[in-house]
């Protein structure tokens, strides 16, 4: 049985502030040494050259590193760049904890798994191999994580490689050809393909064939939340669910938004984690007692949301990605209160067309 769980949101107050994550350690909160992975939201502009995900896994791997790590370069650190609109830079840490200090209870409760997948190379993102090496570093999360059915997956959270200029110059000197020589079409790629690899793990979907990859948008996971990056060149992957017996006050739940407006799928992922909330929820309901949400968006390919017209897909002064996010961001911090919720972007196979999987913590204490 793996150690029960604690999970804690911090918020970034500057580029490289881990100040939250000391303050956990120092206050006994956690310890250095236990923590298993970090998620969490950068303010850069999301795209290729946002650095300021290489400067947030900086500051937060010194900070384990001065307070006793053993490997702290093998702790998975997934950023998302982006804090469009109102959505406020953060971080969530994942630990163990000591099962004789946890609570004791049968009823599901958090377990992580975290594992990383075989070299991605450049020409692998978009095609079946890295469909095959997302696939086969879920299945070994799940079984560190001690989860059995798939069912009981309610989050699947990933970094991987993207192409930069390098990357595709190194495919071309071995021989190989690359999806794109576009690199930034190349992180919706990279997204996109792992989201089916973890389809594949869980049962969701059959193996996919090249063309339907980043193409057959009836093929998706509803707990897959994938980024990319260029700070590396395998798959990091977190695998979030719930065991029977493992003990602690965390529980995850999961459902999906049909749509970017679409607040029900958020409180429906939120009842999924166990809270109890009335029939027409509002955020006072919550008492503090959610953690946080994790959510993937994407602008609709029809140009409309609720049969209204919009033009995030024709602006070419502000990216549809900036406006998405911005737009689900508002949406979230409505419903739940609090800006610093994880919203990141390019979903394809990630949640229904035009749509997104959310997926909650709450702390039933």
């Amino acid at each position: 049985m793996p150690d029960p769980i604690e999970v804690r949101k911090v918020a970034i107050e500057s580029v490289t502030d881990a100040s939250g994550l000391a303050k956990l350690i120092d206050d006994g909160v956690i310890e250095a040494a236990r923590v298993l992975a970090v998620i969490g939201k950068t303010e850069g502009n999301g795209g290729v050259n946002d650095y300021t995900r290489i400067l947030a896994d900086r500051a937060f791997r010194e900070v384990l590193a001065a307070k006793g790590h053993p490997s702290p370069e093998s702790v998975p650190l997934v950023w998302s760049g982006g804090t469009d609109g109102v959505l406020s830079p953060h971080a969530t840490i994942f630990a163990t904890v000591d099962p004789a200090t946890a609570v004791q209870t049968d009823e599901p409760r958090l377990s992580v798994g975290i594992a990383m997948s075989e070299v991605i190379l450049p020409e692998d993102i978009g095609r079946p191999a890295m469909v095959e090496k997302v696939a086969a570093g879920v299945r070994e999360a799940m079984k560190i994580a001690g989860i059995d059915d798939p069912r009981d997956v309610h989050y699947v959270q990933t970094k991987t490689p993207l192409l930069t200029l390098s990357t595709i110059n190194d495919a071309k000197s071995r021989g190989h050809e690359v999806i794109t020589e576009d690199t930034g079409p190349s992180m919706d790629i990279s997204n996109s393909t792992t989201a089916l690899g973890i389809a594949v793990a869980l049962g969701e979907i059959e193996m996919p064939t090249a063309d339907q990859i980043h193409r057959d948008l009836s093929l998706y996971s509803s707990v897959a939340s994938c980024s990319s990056g260029v700070e590396l060149d395998v798959a990091q992957i977190v695998v979030v669910g719930n065991v029977r017996g493992i003990g602690g006050r965390y529980r995850a739940g999961h459902s999906v938004m049909k749509d970017a407006l679409d607040t029900d799928g958020i409180w429906e992922a939120i009842r999924d984690s166990g809270l109890d909330l009335p029939e027409r929820p509002h955020t006072s309901d919550l008492r503090g007692r959610l953690v946080n949400l994790f959510m993937k968006c994407e602008a609709d390919p029809t140009g409309s949301v609720r049969g209204r017209r919009n033009i995030m897909l024709d602006d070419s002064d502000v990216h549809w990605h900036r406006q998405i996010k911005a737009t689900v961001g508002g949406v979230a911090a409505a419903v739940t209160g609090d800006p610093a919720v994880f919203v990141s972007v390019a979903a394809v196979h990630q949640g229904p067309s035009g749509g997104g999987p959310v997926i909650a913590i709450a702390d039933l204490g």
